[in-house]
């Protein structure tokens, strides 16, 4: 017994070394940021992998516009759920078990995504990836900066973002290349791999690290939370559906409504009431982290909408292959990576405020370009637009976290990455549900206007199919009857191209003017200047 004794105390002795040793090595901390980076790429890589495939899967599975936004949404929406509950999970069951957990979930979705024979399956399977996407994501920042001081931590947040860079670079243009040449499935089998050694590293890198303060788990607000999202975003894309012949004014369309905006005060009250919320609101009494969550929201709305916009228009009105689309990608990533960790360097030496403000500026002109699209458009106008874009992202992400938790007690990282991460998600998940929705009736309106401007006994419409008949005569050898007909097939397919290019203008018109609507949170934040006076005076405790 003596001897089992002295073995049990020897174990722990060396565990209690194992740890001391993790915790005071220098090179811990960047070891667990390489781990992080690891999961954060395979979770956001799903997130840009799939925009490059949706015409794909909408021709293998059948479906329209309107059912496949929610290969996008039910992910995102699914993250948006988990982000809130993240750092209670964290707080109660530990930090590297939880995120261990997130990173097999999301493995195991990414499998049955591949496996999927319809949309049904294919949407469910995306929701458990978005359960372990959203249990990765705010724990590894979370994870982050409490592991790195306030000294390092733009640095480390910088080197963070690139992960997310290279997901943006790389993955549109992996996804292109496995649909073109193999199958639009393959996409999500690449993460299968990836996922099993990123759980490895976790399960040898991480040390575990539990909140002792572990609060109750507020049930009315996680209820109340998803309801009234998905019921929201279920309304937009059902308002303007083919199957929706009353369009907004059907009671079902209205009885969503109402459903979500109940559910969304129910959610409001209980977090600013209960004394255990799901997402501690309260923090945004910080007047640094609410402007830059307000911020946030208006240019994830602007980013996510536009990325799921942008393959469209380029393999359906373009008719560039899901890998000359995903390419176009590549350079974005690459400039927000290089960018990234530049501008973290720079807003930890001067005001965050101005770096975020110049990217901000940079991002909105590149929607900008992208309201002049045509079926004409040259491939280094589209370039140019997504150079300045990728210049422009680089440069806000990092200075605006920095800048948003630069005030916030260290006791309150969790909740806060949780906060911030789930109005990203919120705001993406809305960006893509509206755009979609606005192109549909867009593209609707102009195909209207288009087509009750064409008249056939008109001279430029006579000369139109004139033209077109000699030239399929002369170059394709057909008989003058087939080729009238082939000539007013190929005009209407035409006009019909055209409606959709303007619809996609008119949305990138929409995300400029949400993507402007940023300046004016960023101009209401206080400078660095005069957060460090607050913190040295006192007014501001971080402990």
């Amino acid at each position: 017994m003596r001897k089992v004794n002295n073995i049990s105390k020897i174990r722990r002795k060396v565990g209690n070394r194992r740890r001391i040793t993790s915790e005071t090595n220098p090179r811990y901390k960047w070891f667990v940021l390489a781990n992080i980076m690891l999961g954060t790429f395979m979770a956001v890589l799903d997130s840009t992998i799939v925009n490059v495939s949706l015409p794909k899967i909408m021709s293998s599975f059948g479906v329209g516009l309107s059912s496949i936004e929610w290969v996008i949404t039910a992910y995102m929406l699914a993250m948006a759920s988990m982000l809130p509950t993240s750092g209670w999970l964290a707080d109660k069951f530990g930090y590297k078990r939880v995120y261990f957990t997130g990173l097999l979930l999301f493995t195991i979705g990414s499998l049955l995504c591949g496996m999927s024979t319809n949309i049904t399956m294919l949407v469910c399977s995306r929701i458990i990836q978005g359960i372990g996407g959203g249990t990765v994501q705010p724990l590894g920042m979370a994870i982050i900066t409490r592991e790195f001081p306030p000294r390092q931590r733009g640095v480390a947040l910088g080197f963070w973002s690139i992960a997310s860079a290279a997901s943006v670079s790389f993955g549109p243009l992996i996804g292109g290349y496995l649909v073109d040449n193999f199958t639009w499935k393959l996409i999500f089998d690449v993460n299968v791999p990836i996922g099993i050694i990123a759980l490895a590293l976790t399960f040898v890198i991480q040390r575990e690290y539990r909140n002792n303060n572990t609060r109750k788990f507020d049930f009315v607000g996680f209820i109340s939370a998803i309801i009234f999202l998905p019921v929201l975003l279920y309304a937009l894309s059902e308002g303007t559906a083919a199957t929706n012949s009353e369009g907004w004014h059907a009671p079902y369309i209205l009885a969503c409504f109402a459903v979500s905006a109940v559910a969304f005060t129910v959610f409001i009250t209980q977090e600013l009431t209960t004394k255990d919320p799901l997402l501690d609101l309260r923090l945004l009494k910080n007047h640094n982290f609410a402007m830059a969550n307000i911020l946030m929201f208006v240019f994830s709305m602007g980013m996510f909408g536009s990325t799921f916009l942008l393959p469209l228009y380029l393999q359906t009105a373009l008719g560039y292959t899901a890998t000359q689309s995903g390419a176009v990608f590549l350079p974005v990533g690459i400039i927000q990576g290089a960018i990234a960790p530049l501008s973290g360097i720079m807003s930890d030496k001067t005001n965050p405020k101005i770096i975020a403000l110049f990217g901000l500026v940079l991002f909105t002109i590149s929607f900008t370009m992208n309201t002049n699209l045509s079926f004409m458009t040259e491939h280094h106008y589209i370039m140019t637009s997504l150079y300045i874009r990728g210049f422009g992202m680089g440069m806000i992400f990092t200075p605006l976290n920095s800048i948003s938790l630069a005030m916030m007690p260290r006791v309150k990282m969790a909740q806060a990455s949780g906060i911030s991460n789930t109005v990203r998600q919120i705001a993406g998940s809305l960006g893509v549900a509206i755009l979609t929705t606005l192109l549909t009736s867009r593209t609707t309106f102009h195909s209207q206007i288009y087509g009750s401007a064409m008249s056939a006994n008109s001279d430029s419409y006579k000369n139109a199919i004139r033209g077109l008949v000699y030239n399929i005569q002369h170059f394709g050898g057909s008989s003058q009857a087939i080729a009238t007909q082939q000539a007013h097939s190929e005009l209407l397919s035409n006009v019909s191209n055209q409606a959709f290019i303007s619809g996609v203008n008119d949305d990138f018109m929409v995300a400029t003017i949400i993507a402007a609507i940023g300046f004016i949170p960023i101009f209401f934040m206080w400078s660095k200047k005069k957060i460090n006076r607050k913190i040295e005076t006192g007014e501001i405790k971080l402990d």
